[in-house]
């Protein structure tokens, strides 16, 4: 059977000659309802607060599990760019280091050409020597040729006419034409 303050406070006894006093007992009950209505008030105020305490808790565990849900994809997501930063940059010194090889390769393959080049020059620039020493060879000839023709007929003439030139002028030096020209 459940009690309520009114039911307390409205119950009624049977009377008996030798019974309890009656004021007495009105009394006790009145108390004992004023108790159990207080103790009641309270009751419901405690399931009230119990009731928003356990609402809170609910929305507080909702929130925990995002906040876990949250922190375990932060840290998926780092642990993804971490290793997605370390491919891009094993990938970005793998084509540098290609780069780089492929720079010294061609730095190579043009100081070889360049080499080439220069030996080649020299070469040229030997058979163009030894050509321009013929030549002058070949032209201090065809002058050396001339003046004594032009000596001799001059040295026919000068017989004739008394004089004697000496041939001081008719040597030619090659090697001091070819450094002029060089």
């Amino acid at each position: 059977m459940k009690f309520t303050p009114f039911g307390i406070r409205s119950q009624e006894f049977n009377r008996t000659v030798r019974g309890y006093d009656r004021d007495e007992v009105k009394a006790f009950l009145e108390k004992l309802s004023d108790e159990f209505e207080r103790i009641q008030t309270e009751n419901d105020k405690f399931k009230i607060e119990v009731e928003r305490i356990e609402e809170q808790l609910k929305e507080y565990k909702k929130i925990e599990k995002n906040l876990q849900t949250a922190i375990l994809s932060a840290a998926e997501n780092s642990s993804k760019a971490v290793d997605s930063t370390k491919k891009q940059t094993a990938l970005i010194l793998k084509e540098a280091e290609l780069k780089a090889a492929q720079l010294i390769e061609n730095a190579k393959e043009a100081a070889n050409n360049t080499r080439d080049s220069v030996l080649k020059l020299r070469e040229e620039k030997k058979l163009l020597v030894a050509r321009i020493k013929a030549m002058i060879n070949t032209q201090a000839s065809l002058l050396e040729f001339n003046v004594e023709n032009i000596e001799t007929k001059l040295k026919k003439n000068q017989t004739t006419k008394g004089t004697q030139q000496t041939d001081e002028q008719s040597e030619i030096d090659v090697d001091d034409i070819l450094e002029k020209l060089l």
